[in-house]
């Protein structure tokens, strides 16, 4: 004979019950952020796997039927002038890590997937997707993924791509290792802002 216990909770808490994850409190994304790089509009809701209709693959998803091509090309010299990049970056400020990491896939391969340039944006990508697993509560994949994400960017130093490296590498550190409960956001030198 087989017993079922029912018992009535919401649907995060079932996905952290039935994957084993410890409980703690998740950070909720930034949403104000001092500035805006780009004009384009936010999706409707930032993605978040189990949460919301995703947003290419589902019809109910925000982007669903919508191509997103690759810039034509990046400069890092004239980064400034690449609304993709600057679009990813607002979205990383924000809170939409996934869109972020698509967004910055687009310049990552324009840019070279192994080159100095494209190693770091593809460390920006590693970062925000590690935004959006410790917001998940997956900790231990988060910390993986930043460190990952910090590890393309090590040969860099100074300002690069409009981002203080050592400030942000340092932001990325504390928040990872719970030294702040903010997330990371950037700042770009060199770029004014929109709104």
């Amino acid at each position: 004979m087989i017993s079922i216990c029912y018992i009535h909770y919401d649907a995060k808490l079932k996905q952290l019950f039935l994957t084993g994850i410890n409980l703690r409190p998740m950070n909720p994304p930034p949403r104000n952020p001092d500035h805006r790089y780009s004009t384009r509009p936010f999706p409707a809701y930032a993605y978040v796997p189990g949460q919301k209709p995703h947003p290419i693959r589902d019809p109910e998803g925000h982007s669903y039927n919508q191509h997103f091509e690759d810039p034509e090309v990046f400069n890092a010299r004239e980064w400034q002038q690449c609304d993709a990049y600057l679009y990813g970056i607002d979205l990383f400020n924000y809170g939409f890590w996934w869109e972020a990491h698509e967004s910055l896939e687009a310049v990552w391969h324009t840019a070279g997937r192994t080159t100095e340039t494209g190693q770091f944006i593809q460390g920006l990508i590693q970062i925000s997707v590690a935004h959006l697993k410790k917001h998940q509560g997956f900790t231990d994949v988060a910390q993986r993924m930043s460190t990952e994400g910090l590890t393309k960017m090590k040969q860099i130093k100074g300002i690069y791509l409009g981002i203080d490296v050592s400030t942000f590498r340092n932001g990325v550190i504390d928040y990872f290792n719970d030294k702040t409960q903010t997330p990371v956001t950037i700042k770009l030198i060199g770029m004014g802002q929109t709104q």
